[in-house]
């Protein structure tokens, strides 16, 4: 490789980590056995996030009933943020990958479109673990087992990646 294609490399490489296109994968702590989901946005030049954006599958109630009843039969899901996404005294484990612009919008349509079809929450057959593995397995990434608690899930992936 040329000293000027070398330039080149390391120049866009550059130009990616300024526009910080991001997704991450994240879970957190909660009353149950915690939360799987996705941030997805821009950050600045420090690195914080710029208003996220928060994809991730779970009961659309904040009533206990339907989590239990979620582990038997499926029950109505809501796709967005829920309490503490972002807060980081709950997040448990966390696989950060930088994008460039057109990783970022391909991955941001897909889970577009994602949101608008999963409609059902079940505890064992399609969870918060199952949603966010069919966005890191659209970009390419292995997933593991959709059964582990959030925390192990999150780290598996990450590990399994080479994060």
């Amino acid at each position: 490789m040329s000293s000027s294609q070398a330039g080149g490399s390391a120049k866009l490489l550059s130009q990616t980590r300024e526009q910080g296109y991001f997704i991450e994968f994240r879970s957190r702590y909660a009353l149950s056995y915690g939360h799987t989901y996705a941030v997805f946005g821009r950050t600045n030049a420090s690195g914080a996030m710029i208003n996220p954006e928060v994809a991730g599958l779970a009961p659309a109630t904040n009533d206990a009933a339907p989590y239990v009843l979620g582990h038997f039969f499926p029950v109505p899901a809501e796709t967005g943020a829920s309490d503490g996404d972002l807060e980081e005294e709950y997040r448990s484990a966390s696989w950060r990958i930088m994008l460039s612009e057109a990783e970022y919008n391909k991955v941001v349509a897909f889970i577009r479109k994602l949101k608008e079809k999963s409609r059902v929450w079940h505890a064992s057959v399609y969870n918060c673990n199952a949603f966010v593995a069919e966005i890191a397995r659209s970009m390419g990434y292995q997933s593991p087992g959709i059964w582990l608690r959030p925390q192990e899930f999150i780290t598996r992936l990450r590990e399994m990646n080479g994060g």
